[in-house]
Formats: C-alpha cells, sequence, structure tokens
C-alpha cells in the first residue's frame, strides 16, 4: 500500500472529531457533510455565472489548477501580480454573489475553531484534477491578518501540506476527505501551506475532480 493510501485508510473513523494542526489551526472532520449538496447546487449556479478558468502567474505562465471567485471580492492572478478585483477579468461583471449556504458555513466553521465575527467577502474555488497540486505559499493578498482562513474540502481526498513561518520549514501531511473544513489563524495566519498532487479516484458528488472553496476577509 502507498504513503497515500495509508493516509486515507481510516476516512470513517475521522468524521466528527477535530485534528489540530497548530495552536489556532484545526481541521474539523466532515463539519461540511450535512451541507455538501446545498454547496454543490450553488456552485453550479456561481460555475455558471463566471466558470473556472487557467489564470496567469506573474511569470507568464498557466496555472495548473483551474478557478474561480464569488463573492464581493475575487482573488486573481495575472502578469501584474496576484490581487483581489471586485469585477471578473473575464467578463469584466462583478463575480458572483456569495451563495448564502457558502456565507453560513464560512462563519459558523470558523466560531467552532475559536474566530467569532467572520464575515468572508471573497470565496476562491480551485478545481483540483489528478496529479495537479498547489505549491507551498502564504495568505497574504489580504488587508487584514486577524480574521482565519476557511478550506472547505470537496470531492476527491487530498494530501494537505501544513508548513511553518518559513518556506523551508518541514511540512506536516494531513490528509483531507470529502466534507473536511480547515481553519487557521492568529498565531497560524501566516503559515505556508499547499497540496500535494491529487491522486486518482472518483467521487459520486464530484467526479473525478477536488473542489476546495477557501474563505476569507480579503477587504
Amino acid at each position: 500500500m502507498s504513503d497515500t493510501s495509508d493516509l486515507f485508510a481510516d476516512q470513517a473513523p475521522l468524521t466528527g472529531t477535530r485534528t489540530p494542526l497548530g495552536p489556532q489551526a484545526v481541521v474539523l472532520r466532515g463539519w461540511a457533510l450535512p451541507q455538501a449538496p446545498a454547496l454543490w447546487s450553488a456552485l453550479q449556479a456561481v460555475v455558471a455565472q463566471a466558470p473556472f478558468r487557467h489564470m496567469l502567474t506573474p511569470g507568464g505562465q498557466s496555472m495548473s489548477v483551474p478557478l474561480t471567485n464569488c463573492g464581493a471580492l475575487g482573488w486573481t492572478s495575472s502578469r501584474a501580480g496576484y490581487r483581489y478585483r471586485p469585477d471578473d477579468p473575464d467578463s469584466a461583471q462583478p463575480w458572483p454573489a456569495m451563495p448564502p449556504a457558502f456565507g453560513r458555513l464560512a462563519r459558523d466553521a470558523a466560531q467552532a475553531a475559536g474566530f467569532d465575527g467572520f464575515a468572508p467577502d471573497a470565496c476562491l474555488i480551485n478545481r483540483y484534477a489528478p496529479a495537479t497540486r498547489l505549491s507551498l505559499h502564504q495568505d497574504r493578498n489580504e488587508r487584514d491578518f486577524g480574521w482565519p482562513i476557511v478550506s472547505v474540502s470537496l470531492g476527491l481526498p487530498a494530501v494537505f501540506l501544513w508548513g511553518g513561518a518559513r518556506r523551508a520549514d518541514r511540512c506536516l501531511r494531513v490528509p483531507l476527505f470529502h466534507g473536511d473544513v480547515v481553519v487557521w489563524g492568529g498565531r497560524d495566519r501566516l503559515r505556508f501551506h499547499g497540496v500535494a498532487p491529487i491522486g486518482a479516484g472518483r467521487h459520486p458528488m464530484t467526479g473525478d475532480r477536488r473542489i476546495n472553496l477557501t474563505f476569507r476577509k480579503a477587504g
């Protein structure tokens, strides 16, 4: 059995538990499972208005993971750099409004993790295919680092790479499953993190894809 298979072997018993990652970071196992059908339905309406696309990095390369956004602000990447903007650069129209189901889940998960009053104005949506990954990075484009990050996993499992204050710090490999929610803020807000290459598979809701919803207070 591969290392990845070993990480995913104990999926069922994890639901309803909490996996601490740091003093102010936690995985809420299966937190989004009851809302998953509503989240999936709402996502289809978002994507119909603002389809997934491969944005360019500041270096001019196409990002391997396609993305879209909803909410008052959307995270974008281009040759001009990384930034939030209120309009979709492909259509020049405002990003789709954040579905109520999205906002409720993000607020409730943040509160469960000890961050009261979180009101996200941005939701970055990534769609991972098998073999795609997300390199280690910090979320630094937001105005106020006092608010947490809330990250929701749907579909195929993934290995979340949870690093330290420096890119070179050793990473913890954290298995994430459909419905898991990761919340980090405070002392852990600027930890490096990423996603290891996604393994092949098929999920009843998302097919051969993993969807990640990342909620932030950007403005």
